[in-house]
């Protein structure tokens, strides 16, 4: 009887059992529980700074949204009047081709061609208030961008590639191309040979 008196005393009772593995488990103040609280704790500050990262993200994209449209904008209203002053400069073209013959032909038409000519100075000083320039081409090296070559012309006065003769002018609207100058461009004189026979 002794001994089954020093086994029950040996083996603790079942729920007695089942407090002491709960307690092994989970020690207070022991550094396993501390380690989990850190880990969770690390993951949230990164989930934090990739959140924060995104959001400074978001606001660089809406302020380059914001700069993007106002350029936009800005353009549209510098730029509203393109069409209506392409179909207005075939006008100030033909003031200035009559102005032109009107200049070869006798006294009769100074009246008329004063009057011709002031036009055209209003119109030109009305097309400048909207950024309207006239490219200067006569005498200029040939430049692609904003001149279009209609043909060549030999000459030995001038250097190649340069412009002779502005057949139609060109405009920039605030500082972009609006017609290209119709242009005959210089090319070197051809070389004649002279060969004296005996």
């Amino acid at each position: 009887m002794s001994e089954t008196k020093k086994e029950n005393q040996e083996m603790p009772a079942v729920g007695e059992k089942e407090e002491m593995s709960a307690a092994e488990e989970i020690p207070v103040g022991e550094p396993g529980a501390e380690s989990t609280s850190e880990a969770a704790l690390a993951a949230a500050k990164e989930e934090a700074a990739r959140h924060y990262d995104q959001y400074v993200r978001a606001c660089a994209d809406l302020e380059n949204y914001r700069k993007r449209a106002q350029r936009e904008k800005e353009d549209l209203a510098r730029f509203a009047n393109e069409n209506l002053i392409r179909e207005v400069l075939p006008v100030l073209d033909n003031l200035e081709r009559a102005v032109e013959h009107a200049s070869t032909e006798e006294e009769a038409a100074k009246g008329l061609l004063e009057g011709v000519r002031m036009t055209m100075d209003q119109f030109r000083k009305a097309l400048a208030k909207f950024g309207v320039v006239p490219i200067e081409a006569l005498g200029k090296p040939f430049d692609s961008a904003v001149h279009e070559a209609m043909g060549q012309i030999e000459s030995a006065d001038q250097p190649p590639n340069t412009v002779a003769q502005e057949l139609q002018k060109g405009y920039l609207l605030n500082d972009r191309l609006l017609r290209p100058a119709l242009v005959m461009v210089t090319r070197a004189a051809a070389k004649t040979s002279e060969t004296e026979n005996p």
